[in-house]
């Protein structure tokens, strides 16, 4: 008797959303009001898979010329090797950034469609045991004064985190000493048993990244988020010898081969589901970083990027990123609480979570 037919891929949608930030927001390079999120949906048999990613508006355009050709049509229970399509597809425009974050949003909808098409979390279709991740507060932008940096910071305590995040990298000198007076500030707030975090966007050039680095250890800071470019390997390499703390970066990586090059250079590396390529590419480049006995750290997205986050036995933890925290809970339902300072595994089918595209409609861009 021949099995019956897999399901194949019926519609792919894909809408871009300008949600404000709650107060203005900056880093040390940037500044912005308001975050763009494209979410992905996948249709079969009156199921929906959703993956998203946060990039330009143009990323839907992506989508829809790209890789929608090569996902209509095709087996909705095969996502990886509908992921290797895609790549192979978009050869001619390039893989990284803007193409990436799309091909990255299409594979997470995929994968979800499938696991609810079987009736199955995605930890037991990819047949791996989830565990409970920890998760750190990250936020503290360099638009905030002291007394809204202390007020989030405290609410990341009272919610049991093991440690917080703030951004620095303001560049002058008046403002050197800005980033280190606003890490001295949460530093005492937390006190003894919560690691500080900081993050430097890149912000720095190498001697100061390094002067800053040793001011930060002696403050007792423990994680230095791109001190300078992470473009920069040999500025990266120097400051992960020279610091004791550890230095990091990845976050905008978006495929294996750039995680293989800033290996050797940083003490933990970032991966961002929503840009590396999905969760097909975080499970290869996640499998590779283990075989060399690297740790990794879950950048943003905590709610979509938990699910795999649960079945990497080399996470050390999850960002609680403030924006995308906040906007979560305003348009997304499934989602849960950290409990105890971290996110539990969800055993609902895929990732266990739902657009509310009607509550995001007033935020609609296309």
């Amino acid at each position: 008797m021949n099995d019956p037919p897999a399901p194949m891929v019926e519609r792919l949608e894909a809408h871009a959303y300008r949600i404000p930030t709650d107060v203005p927001e900056a880093d040390g390079t940037l500044s912005w009001s308001s975050s763009t999120l494209v979410v992905v949906e996948a249709h079969a048999r009156g199921h929906v898979g959703t993956g998203w990613t946060w990039a330009p508006a143009a990323a839907v355009q992506v989508v829809e010329e790209l890789l929608r050709p090569v996902v209509l049509d095709a087996s909705a229970l095969a996502p990886a090797g509908l992921q290797e399509a895609m790549v192979v597809a978009v050869r001619n425009a390039g893989r990284p950034g803007l193409v990436g974050m799309a091909i990255s949003a299409v594979d997470i909808a995929l994968w979800d469609l499938g696991a609810r098409l079987l009736e199955v979390s995605l930890a037991q279709w990819w047949d791996l045991e989830p565990r409970a991740v920890p998760v750190y507060g990250s936020g503290g932008f360099t638009t905030y004064d002291d007394e809204r940096l202390l007020c989030q910071v405290e609410g990341w305590k009272l919610a049991g985190v093991g440690a917080v995040k703030i951004k620095i990298g303001e560049s002058s000198g008046a403002e050197e000493q800005r980033d280190l007076h606003r890490t001295a500030l949460v530093l005492d707030a937390v006190g003894p048993g919560t690691e500080v975090f900081v993050d430097a966007n890149g912000g720095y050039g190498r001697a100061q990244a390094a002067r800053v680095g040793h001011a930060l250890e002696d403050l007792g800071a423990t994680w230095f988020e791109e001190p300078v470019s992470s473009d920069d390997l040999e500025g990266l390499d120097r400051l992960h010898q020279e610091l004791t703390l550890d230095v990091t970066a990845g976050e905008y990586g978006y495929d294996l081969p750039y995680f293989e090059r800033l290996a050797p250079v940083v003490d933990c590396i970032q991966l961002d589901v929503t840009r590396c390529g999905g969760y097909t590419e975080w499970l290869r480049i996640c499998r590779h970083l283990a075989s060399r006995g690297r740790d990794v750290s879950a950048h943003c997205a905590p709610y979509l990027t938990a699910p795999v986050a649960t079945v990497t036995p080399n996470l050390r933890h999850l960002e609680w990123f403030h924006d995308h925290v906040r906007i979560a809970r305003e348009l997304v339902d499934g989602y849960t609480e950290p409990v105890g300072g971290a996110l539990q595994p969800t055993d609902r089918p895929g990732h266990g979570l739902s657009f509310r595209a009607d509550r995001a409609e007033r935020y609609r861009l296309a």
